[in-house]
């Protein structure tokens, strides 16, 4: 025979490899093995008192004391309750003494079933849309979340997070699938004509004074400029200036130009009606104009568009720039005091305290997160199930027998316990009433 009542004092198999092998199975496999070890005991306990006492009851020529068939009668019936669970108990998993008898090793064979089953109870009992919606909005998730990583105390694993996050959609993201992306963007931005659209804008910010600053600006930078090119200007004299001007010509020169070159500069600078400021306004407008109505200047703008996105260095600067870009994303995510991975965590806790605080905010994303959870419940449910009993098809018959049994075995070892008690009890009563019954 394959199998005996001894197999139940054996080490329990190894953890399926269809399984994950948690931390705690190599405990359970311990205790699993002590109580069979503890109920197989108790059943050969059963088992020697029983032959004992039939020992006594009939050697030759010897009184029996009155007390033996008493306990004979309880460990006869000990042992029956102990066999006939232990019977029950390994039917469950494996066919007793390897005999296949029917109705046995029901897991292995109803593993099916079974996976249909706990997806009917599930659909019947958590599925349903009532549950859902009244379950999800006890939880108040927006609260508990937002108090979560609004303190203080979770701000280094908000951190980490953050960046495992970032890291993992990095992973995702294939450099090619990202390049191509790039390529598309910038050929579907050079599609439509480009004059017009810059055309309106340009005028549009000039209507606002939106470019006034940047004129400043460059008044200021020419200014700037100006005051430090007295070496400029004094080069250019001696190269280009006459030959047959003396020096101190060429130094009185150079310094009238330096002079005059800062003093216009800064009158530029300071006066916002200067005619030169005044003539870079009209030629704005005007080239606002011209971009959006002559025909010359838009085939311009389009020739040097084409020009420029044609040329190699554009069509590589796509491969180029993600490589760079995800080359520094990736060190600043291994660096826990970056500003990408600070700025991002202090982001998600600031978002989180306002949450916090905010009721009419709480209540707005709790109701949402309720619709959702319904939403699902009422369209997405089959599906769901659907991965609970395919997963459950998809196990090993013998695996998911000695997964079950490894997780419930040893709460099920107590039915033999109680078999064997509860038997014997029965035993000695029933023979204490026929003993009263007919004597």
């Amino acid at each position: 025979m394959q199998t005996s009542l001894a197999d139940d004092t054996r080490s329990v198999p190894a953890t399926p490899s269809g399984f994950g092998d948690g931390s705690g199975d190599a405990a359970r496999r311990a205790a699993l093995r002590q109580m069979k070890i503890v109920a197989t005991g108790m059943l050969i306990l059963a088992a020697i008192i029983y032959f004992i006492t039939r020992w006594l009851e009939h050697r030759d020529g010897a009184a029996v004391a009155g007390w033996v068939p008493y306990v004979g009668a309880a460990s006869e019936a000990g042992m029956v309750g102990a066999l006939a669970d232990w019977f029950a108990v390994t039917a469950l998993f494996k066919h007793p003494l390897g005999l296949p008898i029917p109705h046995t090793a029901l897991i292995r064979k109803k593993k099916d079933d079974i996976g249909d089953q706990l997806g009917d109870f599930i659909d019947e009992n958590f599925l349903t849309p009532s549950v859902i919606e009244g379950q999800v909005a006890k939880l108040q998730l927006p609260r508990r979340i937002s108090t979560w990583l609004a303190d203080p105390v979770n701000s280094p694993r908000v951190n980490e997070e953050a960046a495992r996050l970032i890291g993992l959609f990095s992973e995702m993201l294939q450099d090619e699938d990202v390049e191509q992306f790039i390529m598309a963007a910038m050929k579907w931005a050079a599609e439509p004509q480009w004059g017009p659209p810059a055309g309106r804008v340009l005028e549009q910010l000039i209507e606002e004074d939106r470019l006034d600053p940047v004129i400043q600006m460059l008044c200021d930078r020419a200014h700037d400029w100006a005051l430090n090119s007295q070496d400029l200007v004094d080069r250019v004299i001696d190269k280009d200036g006459p030959s047959w001007a003396p020096k101190f010509v060429n130094t009185l020169v150079g310094d009238r130009i330096y002079r005059e070159m800062v003093d216009y500069t800064r009158k530029v600078r300071d006066h916002p009606d200067h005619d030169i400021r005044r003539a870079m306004n009209t030629f704005l407008v005007q080239f606002a104009w011209e971009l959006q109505n002559d025909p010359a200047t838009i085939a311009k703008v389009e020739e040097i568009k084409n020009e420029f996105i044609g040329r190699d260095e554009v069509n590589g600067a796509a491969s180029t720039a993600w490589k760079a870009g995800k080359a520094v994303i990736e060190e600043m995510l291994n660096d826990p005091h970056s500003t990408l991975r600070t700025t991002l965590a202090d982001a998600i806790i600031q978002m989180a305290r306002r949450i916090r605080d905010d009721q009419p905010l709480q209540d707005k994303m709790n109701f949402w997160t309720v619709r959702v959870a319904k939403h699902v419940a009422d369209n997405y449910s089959q599906e769901i199930l659907a991965v609970i009993t395919d997963t459950v098809r998809g196990w090993d018959a013998d695996e998911t027998s000695r997964k079950i049994e490894l997780q419930v075995g040893r709460d099920l070892q107590f039915i033999r316990i109680n078999g064997t008690v509860v038997g014997s009890i029965a035993g000695l009563v029933i023979y204490s009433l026929s003993v009263l019954a007919f004597h």
